[in-house]
């Protein structure tokens, strides 16, 4: 069998998205027919039909649907190799450094720490943060825009990557200053998971949207904090959160939560000595 070329890779992928081949050469910049000419000849190496095409619809096939989701798999792995070679080639010329993705408002006191204690090592690379939303450091990571990351299990994912431990802690709930169950010295989750006028946040997914639920749409620890304060949620989130809250604020321990570990994550074929070195440091702290 022929090998696939990545344009033809990329050229399928926009017609499975958009259904239309019209609509995809126009994404693509280029006329309809080289399009579906491109599109015969990968259904001609491949062996199989990717597409039913009428008059009035194209669909994907069993097997049109399997390479739309390995052919995009594929895709961000180039787009991956491609930043972080050219990241490395930087870093090796002094002209770059790492790139720590980390969700905003999460383990403040052990990021800085990290970064403190790696700027004091020989040979240390400047480290830029980005400080994103929730759930995004893992794509951050995966479409190589991020060399490492700080995960926070069971709420991240972690699988493919390498990982390592840096610390587990309980959880608390985050209440409104002067609540009933403010002056309680703990609290089980039946108790807070549906407190009256205190709805639990949604948090966006991957895809950007959001789960259904009675809670206000958050982006980010800034925004929750600022609603429970106001008297519009609650939230259970890491014991470490507590040393950023502001007096009107009230936090308790949920004894049944489940405890929830940081992690600093980073792809397994990396060859990166600056991305050993900086775990070597966080697995130091």
């Amino acid at each position: 069998m022929d090998i696939v070329e990545t344009r033809e890779l990329r050229y399928f992928v926009t017609v499975a998205e958009e259904l239309h081949f019209g609509r995809a050469a126009q994404r693509l910049g280029i006329a309809q027919p080289p399009l579906s000419r491109a599109i015969s000849q990968l259904e001609r190496r491949l062996g199989v039909v990717l597409l039913q095409r009428t008059s009035r619809a194209v669909t994907l096939t069993e097997a049109g649907m399997v390479l739309q989701q390995e052919a995009q798999a594929a895709l961000d792995a180039v787009e991956a190799a491609e930043r972080r070679t050219r990241r490395a080639a930087g870093t090796a010329n002094g002209h770059a450094g790492l790139v720590l993705a980390t969700k905003a408002g999460a383990s403040i006191d052990l990021l800085a720490k990290l970064l403190d204690a790696y700027a004091a090592e020989p040979g240390a690379v400047p480290v830029d943060v980005l400080l994103c939303g929730i759930g995004e450091q893992e794509r951050l990571l995966r479409d190589g825009r991020a060399d490492v990351a700080l995960l926070h299990r069971p709420f991240d994912a972690t699988a493919g990557f390498d990982t390592e431990e840096l610390n587990t802690e309980d959880q608390i709930v985050v209440l409104p200053a002067g609540h009933p169950l403010a002056s309680r010295s703990h609290v089980q989750l039946a108790e807070v998971t549906a407190l009256p006028g205190l709805p639990m946040p949604r948090w966006p997914r991957s895809d950007g949207t959001y789960p259904d639920g009675p809670g206000p749409q958050v982006r980010d620890h800034t925004q929750l904090l600022q609603l429970i304060a106001l008297g519009r949620a609650s939230a259970i989130v890491p014991e470490s959160v507590r040393t950023h809250l502001r007096s009107g604020h009230s936090a308790v321990p949920v004894l049944d939560a489940p405890a929830v570990t940081t992690v600093i994550a980073w792809p397994p074929h990396s060859r990166s000595k600056a991305v050993a070195a900086l775990v070597q440091t966080a697995t130091r702290l």
